[in-house]
């Protein structure tokens, strides 16, 4: 398990190193409102920047051990933020009302070369249906149950994103 703090407001502007201010100008106040939507959103793009690169880092990693061991590595936020869209910012608001960009945030997962025969065949097929669907963290739980094997009343086929390739394959 790895923290990333990742784009986490309103401190975007701590939230990655010097080197990764890239887009500019920035927002460097934790008073967010006081900020222009440009600053804000360059602010949170570093963010993004710095976290793609800590992922790539991460994976290049996993991929230099795979020689022996089976690795993989899954990346999700555990919420999406507002940036002042209809007023609304960060990820305050009740699942209830709040807005899609807040709870619907994309997943990234990696799987080894070196996984088991059995499941090999889902890296093409979800290469492929990577380029037609959306996943997100709703579809962590199931499909983590469902690559594991373990069975419970709780797993949902239908939130497994690998599902699709299990039936083709």
């Amino acid at each position: 398990m790895l923290h990333t703090i990742g784009s986490h407001g309103p401190t975007y502007y701590n939230r990655y190193p010097a080197a990764f201010r890239k887009f500019t100008p920035t927002c460097d106040t934790n008073e967010i409102q006081g900020c222009t939507r440009e600053q804000l959103t360059n602010t949170y793009d570093n963010t993004i920047l710095y976290v793609d690169y800590v992922v790539d880092k991460a994976i290049k990693l996993l991929q230099s051990k795979q020689d022996k061991f089976t690795t993989s590595l899954v990346y999700l936020s555990d919420h999406g933020e507002s940036l002042g869209e209809d007023g609304v910012y960060l990820h305050v608001l009740p699942y209830s009302i709040a807005p899609d960009t807040q709870k619907h945030v994309p997943m990234a997962l990696w799987l080894s070369r070196r996984l088991p025969a059995a499941l090999r065949y889902f890296a093409h097929c979800l290469q492929q249906r990577a380029q037609k669907e959306n996943y997100s963290q709703d579809n962590l739980f199931s499909t983590l149950l469902g690559l594991l094997g373990v069975s419970t009343r709780e797993y949902q086929a239908a939130d497994d994103i690998l599902t699709p390739c299990r039936e083709a394959g």
